[in-house]
């Protein structure tokens, strides 16, 4: 067989500070691996999510994108489609319009601006769905797993599973304080998951007196194999959705935004900015959008 050769490249997510943010490997040409070499490739950097950027099958897309974590394919992980889009822009030039990517079965379109390197990369999605309310009597042995008193909760924010691409249950807290005390049992947390209905813990709160709305959060997936996640895209496109419902965030002429901070607490600091197309408190459309940085790259041989 002919020697086959990719680009890899080691991409910080939601930030423009290398080693800091959510890290993500991003791989070019992988139209040229087989299903085994990718899944191979991606024990062999445990702990990074990856990307493989393959080139169009159909019509109704512009490229497909492949997502891998150290323990199985995945159909979406949003920092690392920021990651794969400001790598394409870099290696390429930045697209004049929207990318349609396909990943799984579904299409989202990703739109990159600003000149090289700094890049912002935004991704346009459907609003997520709302997922079942952790009932009062039930949510003792959520509080209990993550170190939380109940009267550290916002009494606006009910405890509720929200969903897309993957599912993870929201709670909020009354101060961005509490944060720092939060005492996670990973184990607990396990076997809380399917009785949750949700693969992530995602703990926020909105500081007082900030303009856009601000937030900062924890989320915890040990489900998944990642005890404490740094920056996630995904969960906070939820969240937008979700603080707009209890009126936590409100919409000024059919959108609204707000800035969710994640990372601090693992020493990876990382800014989403997020955009919710509404009508009153009901959500029609998403955006999600950061920065990234390459911090390597390298030439991979098979």
């Amino acid at each position: 067989m002919a020697q086959r050769k990719c680009r890899l490249f080691q991409v910080d997510t939601f930030t423009r500070e290398k080693f800091c943010g959510n890290p993500a490997a991003v791989v070019l040409g992988a139209e040229q691996l087989s299903d085994d070499e990718m899944r191979l490739l991606a024990r062999e950097l445990a702990g990074t999510e990856i990307a493989f950027v393959l080139e169009a099958d159909a019509p109704d897309h512009d490229i497909e994108i492949r997502f891998f974590s150290p323990r199985r394919e995945v159909s979406f992980i949003g920092h690392a489609t920021i990651a794969a889009h400001y790598v394409r822009a870099m290696v390429d030039g930045v697209p004049k319009a929207r990318v349609r990517q396909k990943s799984g079965t579904a299409i989202v379109e990703v739109e990159v601006k600003g000149r090289k390197p700094d890049l912002r990369v935004a991704i346009h999605q459907g609003p997520a769905s709302f997922g079942p309310v952790v009932p009062e009597e039930r949510r003792g042995a959520v509080l209990d797993a993550l170190g939380i008193s109940s009267s550290s909760l916002h009494p606006a924010c009910p405890m509720q599973v929200m969903s897309k691409w993957n599912s993870r249950l929201i709670i909020g807290l009354a101060s961005p304080d509490t944060l720092n005390s939060l005492q996670p049992d990973m184990d607990a947390l396990v076997a809380l998951t399917p009785h949750v209905g949700a693969d992530g813990f995602l703990v926020f709160a909105v500081k007082p007196g900030v303009t856009p709305v601000t937030t900062e959060a924890r989320m915890f997936t040990p489900v998944v194999g990642v005890p404490e996640d740094a920056v996630s895209g995904n969960a906070h496109g939820m969240l937008g959705v979700y603080l707009l419902a209890n009126g936590l965030l409100a919409a000024d002429d059919g959108t609204a935004h707000f800035v969710g901070h994640q990372g601090r607490f693992v020493g990876r600091p990382g800014r989403i900015e997020v955009e919710v197309a509404a009508s009153g408190k009901r959500a029609s459309h998403v955006q999600v959008a950061g920065d990234a940085v390459i911090v390597y790259q390298a030439e991979l041989e098979f």
